[in-house]
C-alpha cells in the first residue's frame, strides 16, 4: 500500500478532504496518494505568507542561509531515496534522476551562499551636482512580496528548488504549488524546510488542482508569479494579471547547429554523441533539449548516419534499470500526441530514419529528415524524443534558421572559430548559446531564460533574487563626503 503524503502548510504537515493518486506513467503502479488542500486551508496559507512577508524579509542573512544550507545537505544524504522518487512518479531513468537530485543539492548551496551576500547596499556620491551636495544615495534590494511559485512535471525537484531556494535567500514568502502529475518531490523540500528554524508562514507546498489556480493567480497578496510551463498557460497567467510582476519560463524546440569547420572523423562523433544523448534525454521532456539539428552541407552527409547510429544505440526501457537512457513520456496522452505530430510529419513527406513507434507512454526516439516548415513538429515543441534533421549551405542560413521560430530559449553551435562564436551570441535569438555542445546545458547558477515567445525574466538563483525584489534608494544628507 502507497503512503498517503500530506502537504505543508505555512511550515506544518495537514492534510484536506480529499486525496488524490500519483502513479507511474511506466508500469501504472500506484506511487502515492496526495492529500489536496481545502478553499480554507489555501486562504491560511497565503493569509499566513501575506502576514509575515516583513518580519521574513528582516530575518538575518545567517538564519535563511542555515536552512538552506541544511535542505542542500539532506537532499544529498538522500539522494538515492529522492532519486528513486522521481523516477516512480515522472519515469524518468534512475540515471538521469540520480542527476535532478545533485543539481537541486547545487541549487540550495548557491541560494546559501548568495542570502549571505545579498543587499549589502551600494552607495552613490549625488555631489556630482551642486544640488546633491552632502548627499549619499545608498541603493538596498527589498522582497516585492509574497512568490506563487508553479512548477512542472519533468524537473519535479529541481524545478521546485529553483522556486523555492531564490525566495527564501531573498527574505520572500512563497508558495509553491507543485505540478498535479508529479508532486512527491516537492513535498520533499517541504519535509526538509520543517527541519529549519525558518519562520512559520514563510513557506508552503500545497498539490492545488490546475482548476483551482486561478484563484490563487488573481490574489492581490501575491504580487509576484514564477511559472514555468507551457507558452498557452504562462501567457495566459501574464494576460490576467497584468500588474503582476511574472517569470515566466516556457517552451522551446532547441536548435543544434554544426558547421563546416566543424568536420573531423572525432568533431562528427562528439556532435552526433550529444545530440542524440540530449534529444532524448528525459524522454525528450526538456524545454532545451536537442529538437532540431541544422548542419552544414559540407558535413551534412557525415554526421546524418553517425546521429542516426548514436539515436538507435539509446537505451530504451524501464526507468528503474541504471542502464535505461530513455524512458517513458509523463503520460500516454503525451505519447500520442508526439506520435501524431510525426504521423503528420511523414504523411506531409518527411523521411522517417529512425523510430516513430509508440508502447503505451513510450515513444521510441526519433529522426526525421526532410520535415516541411509548416508541419506541426517544425513550428511546436514537441517534448518528446523526436530530432529533427537540417542540411543548410553556410553560417548565415544556419543561424536563419535557428531563429525561423516562434521560440527562443538556447542554442547549440558547433564550432571552433572564436570569431563565428561571438557572431553567433549577436545574431541568435535566444537567451543562451553553447559553443562546442548542445543546446541542453544547462548550469544553475547562470541566468536562464528565453527570448520571443520562450518566456521573460531570468532563473538561476541569483537572477531569479533580483526578480523576486526591487531596488529602493536611501538618501543620507548633510554628510561631509
Amino acid at each position: 500500500m502507497a503512503a498517503t503524503h500530506a502537504f505543508w502548510l505555512a511550515g506544518r504537515q495537514a492534510t484536506g478532504d480529499d486525496t488524490f493518486a500519483v502513479t507511474s506513467p511506466w508500469d501504472g503502479r500506484l506511487v502515492g496518494e496526495v492529500a489536496v488542500p481545502t478553499d480554507a486551508q489555501i486562504e491560511e496559507a497565503v493569509a499566513a505568507a501575506y502576514a509575515v512577508r516583513e518580519d521574513f524579509a528582516a530575518t538575518p542573512a545567517h538564519v535563511r542561509a542555515a536552512a538552506l544550507d541544511h535542505v542542500s545537505r539532506r537532499l544529498a544524504e538522500r539522494t538515492e531515496e529522492i532519486a528513486q522518487l522521481i523516477s516512480g512518479e515522472n519515469g524518468k531513468p534512475l540515471k538521469w534522476a540520480r542527476g535532478e537530485v545533485g543539481r537541486a543539492v547545487s541549487v540550495f548551496r548557491f541560494a546559501a551562499e548568495e542570502a549571505r551576500r545579498f543587499n549589502g547596499g551600494e552607495a552613490q556620491r549625488l555631489d556630482t551636482d551642486a544640488g546633491g551636495q552632502g548627499r549619499l544615495a545608498l541603493t538596498r534590494r527589498f522582497p516585492k512580496g509574497v512568490v506563487l511559485g508553479i512548477a512542472p512535471f519533468n524537473f519535479p525537484l529541481n524545478l521546485c528548488a529553483h522556486k523555492i531556494a531564490p525566495a527564501i535567500a531573498a527574505g520572500a514568502p512563497i508558495i509553491l504549488k507543485p505540478a498535479p502529475a508529479t508532486p512527491l518531490s516537492g513535498l520533499v523540500i517541504g519535509e526538509l524546510l520543517a527541519e529549519t528554524d525558518l519562520p512559520a508562514g514563510s513557506w508552503s507546498v500545497l498539490p492545488v488542482p490546475n482548476d483551482r489556480m486561478p484563484a490563487l493567480v488573481q490574489d492581490e497578496r501575491l504580487p509576484v508569479i514564477s511559472f514555468t510551463g507551457s507558452e498557452k498557460v504562462g501567457y495566459a497567467i501574464m494576460d490576467s494579471v497584468p500588474r503582476k510582476h511574472c517569470t515566466l519560463e516556457l517552451g522551446g524546440n532547441g536548435a543544434a547547429v554544426v558547421l563546416g569547420d566543424y568536420a573531423s572523423d572525432a568533431d562528427l562523433d562528439w556532435a552526433a554523441t550529444r545530440i542524440a544523448t540530449f534529444s532524448n534525454y528525459q524522454g525528450g521532456q526538456s524545454c532545451i533539449s536537442v529538437q532540431r539539428v541544422i548542419a552544414d552541407a559540407s558535413v551534412y552527409d557525415r554526421l546524418l548516419p553517425r546521429v542516426v547510429a548514436a539515436v538507435e544505440a539509446q537505451v530504451t526501457g524501464d526507468p528503474g534499470d541504471d542502464k535505461t537512457d530513455v524512458g517513458p513520456l509523463v503520460s500516454e496522452d503525451a505519447a500520442k500526441r508526439v506520435e501524431a505530430w510525426v504521423r503528420e510529419a511523414v504523411e506531409a513527406g518527411a523521411k522517417l530514419l529512425t523510430g516513430g513507434e509508440r508502447d503505451g507512454a513510450s515513444y521510441a526516439p526519433t529522426v526525421l529528415a526532410d520535415v516541411p516548415a509548416d508541419t506541426t513538429i517544425s513550428c511546436e515543441e514537441v517534448f518528446g524524443p523526436v530530432l529533427t534533421v537540417r542540411k543548410v549551405d553556410g553560417e548565415a542560413e544556419a543561424f536563419a534558421a535557428v531563429n525561423d521560430s516562434k521560440y527562443g530559449l538556447q542554442a547549440g553551435v558547433f564550432t571552433h572559430d572564436l570569431q563565428t562564436a561571438f557572431r553567433a551570441h549577436r545574431a541568435l535569438e535566444v537567451g543562451g548559446v553553447v559553443i562546442g555542445d548542445v543546446p541542453s546545458y544547462r548550469a544553475d547558477q547562470m541566468p536562464y531564460g528565453g527570448a520571443k515567445q520562450s518566456g521573460v525574466g531570468r532563473e538561476g538563483v541569483k537572477f531569479a533574487m533580483d526578480d523576486y525584489t526591487y531596488e529602493r534608494v536611501l538618501v543620507l544628507t548633510g554628510l561631509a563626503l
